[in-house]
């Protein structure tokens, strides 16, 4: 209460002298002895009404130090509606007593002024002097060069301008945009581009770099970065642009680059309507929900508002991170998390009987090529047996959807997971003619995932950490990648594309060599390769590619409407004889079989598969 009196008495102040110096500005500092007793009348008559349209338009229950554009729209909008209902009652009612039409406009500009800069005098000291004497910090903030001049960069500066407990300290900006040199942003100068670094870091005494181009080309962002570092600058990034309209993170949460913004490719465009519209108060599943894919898949899902997320996985510790995570995320109501392994047929026929979803996506899979390899039963288990029971179960309860998540390396397979994944495609397509039935069966087939469980890049930095050596299998050995977000996205995209019973691969750029991947982790931890890290080659493992395939020779990609999303054009149909002889072959005999003889027997239903025997 005392605060909203002290609050109405300093807006009163302020209004009343911004009327009274209307009067003398009106009349050149020398008011008429007949206006003198007006203005009294007038500054009486037109206070209350200015203070009542304040507390319309919400101005008292504003904090003073927090000042923004919509604050001085409102602001103005009060002191026009004040002087108008003014000016009108007083020249209906009290004609003789009407101020000069100067005087009224006069005083709606100095009014907004006066209310303008004394709120933004308040915020002026909260954020440059209030905070950073409570801090202690003023002396202590990192001087960086914002690399960007554009929107992401000037919100960067006004942000650490604004907070300076971040310790950060905008110097000046280098942008490859000509038209921007030479100009100011939010008081901070456009010195030139991010090449001319080397005429400025010394003479402004630089400690680092925020890289502030979310929109930048990969290229660019890697030649940047490598002559920033190339002078000793630490080169740190701000959030995508995907993160920051979500609003999980601020712009002023940089983190140092990481090798996934140095291999990245430009924001996946999806029509957003498309996916919503196959997803939206639907029940979806998705299996493998704990997984690297399987949790960013209910991570999109759950912007979409189905009506229920099932997210199945049967490691409970996983699947309580993302449960938990979701929840954070305002998700609460939506996610149902159910322990339960796919190969429990009784338990997923429960689940599928008892919350009917309408969306599937088979994420749940053994993905390790070398472990699989040397145990390939489990891996027929999981990928095909347990691919097959889900598609039948589907197909039973009348799913609309059923995605699976395949890999590029069910291409021409050396390995016993991907001979299993390519199973599995076979056996989808086969339930897919045989059912007849509204469901979709859909494959999408598409490389590494950067940053994934057990992909190279978790490994090689506990290699750095531990001091080396990296270990990397071959020189030429190559790899394609892409990030889990993106991956995902084209995944959702496919179920939207797929009419029932197609492969979809998705484009995953340009194979990079690991080696060269090995080598720009070590930089990135800021070591040198061969002087501080070793590489040591140790050769190919059993089931390793020196390269990844993006087809059969039999088979031909064709596009579709998406630019990164590709159809197998020429597809060959999978009979009965085909389906009982891999059951019986295959799925029934992988507990008793020997590893080699369960190859020869996947071997006979996919000529293509070149598999490695033990001790050859």
């Amino acid at each position: 209460m005392l605060r909203m009196t002290a609050l109405v008495l300093l807006y009163a102040m302020l209004l009343a002298g911004s009327r009274f110096a209307a009067y003398e500005l009106r009349f050149d500092f020398m008011v008429p002895a007949a206006f003198q007793e007006e203005r009294l009348s007038s500054i009486a008559f037109n206070l209350p009404l200015k203070l009542l349209c304040l507390l319309l338009f919400r101005q008292f229950g504003s904090l003073l130090s927090y000042f923004s554009v919509p604050d001085l729209l409102r602001i103005s909008a009060a002191m026009a509606t004040a002087n108008l209902m003014t000016y009108g009652i007083r020249y209906n009612l009290m004609p003789e007593l009407l101020s000069p039409r100067g005087v009224v406009l006069t005083d709606f500009v100095l009014s907004v002024g006066a209310l303008s800069f004394m709120r933004l005098g308040f915020r002026i000291y909260r954020e440059r002097f209030s905070r950073g004497a409570r801090n202690g910090s003023r002396s202590t903030s990192r001087r960086v060069v914002v690399l960007g001049a554009g929107d992401a960069g000037a919100q960067f500066v006004q942000e650490a301008q604004a907070r300076p407990a971040l310790n950060l300290k905008p110097v000046f900006f280098l942008d490859d945009d000509q038209r921007k040199h030479g100009l100011h942003i939010h008081g901070v100068p456009v010195l030139g581009s991010p090449d001319s670094i080397e005429r400025w870091h010394k003479e402004y005494n630089i400690d680092g770099a925020v890289l502030a181009m979310p929109s930048a080309a990969v290229k660019r962002v890697q030649e940047i970065y490598k002559h920033f570092t190339e002078l000793s600058l630490k080169v740190e990034i701000i959030p995508s642009m995907a993160e920051l309209a979500s609003g999980r993170v601020q712009v002023t949460k940089i983190r140092p680059v990481q090798v996934e913004d140095l291999l990245g490719r430009a924001e996946v465009d999806l029509d957003n309507a498309d996916i919503a519209a196959l997803v939206r108060e639907k029940v979806v599943l998705v299996t493998g929900a704990g997984g690297s894919i399987g949790s960013e898949l209910c991570r999109q899902l759950a912007e979409y508002q189905p009506q229920r997320l099932l997210m199945v996985e049967q490691a409970e510790g996983a699947l309580f991170n993302i449960e938990g995570e979701l929840n954070e995320r305002g998700h609460r109501h939506t996610v149902l998390p159910l322990v339960a392994d796919i190969l429990d047929t009784t338990r997923m026929e429960l689940i599928f009987r008892r919350f009917r979803p309408q969306v599937v996506f088979h994420a749940a899979a053994h993905k390790h090529v070398y472990m699989m390899e040397r145990q390939p039963g489990e891996a027929v288990k999981n990928n095909t047996t347990g691919t097959r029971v889900l598609a039948e179960l589907a197909a039973a309860v009348g799913v609309e959807t059923f995605v699976f998540i395949s890999t590029d390396k069910a291409i021409n397979p050396t390995s016993a997971m991907g001979a299993t994944k390519r199973l599995a495609e076979m056996a989808l397509q086969h339930v897919q003619g045989k059912t007849g039935g509204p469901t979709r069966f859909i494959a999408v087939r598409f490389g590494n995932v950067l940053g994934s469980s057990g992909s190279v890049i978790p490994i090689f930095k506990r290699q750095i950490a531990a001091g080396g050596p990296i270990t990397v299998t071959h020189p030429d050995v190559t790899r394609y990648f892409m990030t889990i977000p993106e991956a995902v996205g084209l995944v959702l995209k496919t179920a939207v594309l797929g009419k029932g019973g197609e492969i979809f691969v998705l484009d995953m750029g340009k194979p990079v060599k690991i080696v060269d991947l090995a080598r720009q982790l070590i930089e990135l931890s800021g070591l040198r390769p061969e002087v501080d890290i070793e590489i040591k080659f140790v050769g190919l493992r059993p089931g390793e590619k020196l390269f990844e395939e993006l087809q059969h020779h039999s088979e031909l990609l064709r596009p579709t409407t998406h630019p990164r999303i590709m159809l197998l054009a020429t597809q060959q149909g999978v009979d009965a004889q085909w389906a009982d002889r891999c059951r019986h072959e295959v799925e029934e005999l992988a507990s008793v079989l020997e590893p080699d003889q369960l190859k020869l027997a996947m071997q006979r239903l996919v000529p293509e598969y070149k598999p490695h025997f033990e001790g050859s």
